[in-house]
């Protein structure tokens, strides 16, 4: 069945201006400074139509920095939960991908997707804020083809 007007305009919404919400799940802070650092007019991130919210309720996207600790390990999974769907998680850093140099720690739980679904693995220590920006339209450019297949098999 075909998306109506209405569905269409919501998903070009998404596509056109992600809000992202950043959460540190135990990062040295390498990674939040380069996150940070994206979001600021150097870069211009709002000119892709990004925007940081503070709230989990309004975000679509969450940016992740750090190994998961037994410590977040709860609050990163009640965020995820309170993003509406769809929802998309990015793993910045080596840490928050496998767990970094943290990994094996009597603390540690490991990556982000020990706790949630990721959708964009980012390795670096410290990810440059043009690789996080890079990965955010990368996630954009992705769910666009992955809505036009599902509008060609509908039709």
């Amino acid at each position: 069945m075909a998306k109506n007007l209405i569905e269409k305009a919501i998903d070009w919404g998404r596509r056109k201006s992600p809000w992202i919400i950043h959460f540190n799940a135990g990062a040295c802070n390498g990674c939040d400074i380069e996150v940070v650092d994206a979001l600021t007019p150097r870069y211009d991130v709002e000119r892709f139509g990004i925007l940081q919210q503070g709230t989990p309720r309004h975000a679509d996207v969450l940016v992740c920095t750090g190994a998961v600790t037994l410590q977040t390990k709860d609050r990163l999974k009640q965020i995820y939960e309170q993003m509406p769907e769809p929802k998309f998680v990015i793993a910045v850093g080596t840490c928050a991908c496998t767990g970094g140099v943290f990994d094996g720690c009597y603390c540690v739980n490991g990556g982000i997707d020990s706790v949630i679904p990721v959708d964009v693995y980012l390795p670096g220590c410290a990810a440059r804020p043009e690789a996080i920006i890079d990965a955010v339209n990368k996630l954009l450019a992705s769910l666009e083809e992955q809505q036009k297949s599902e509008e060609n098999t509908d039709e």
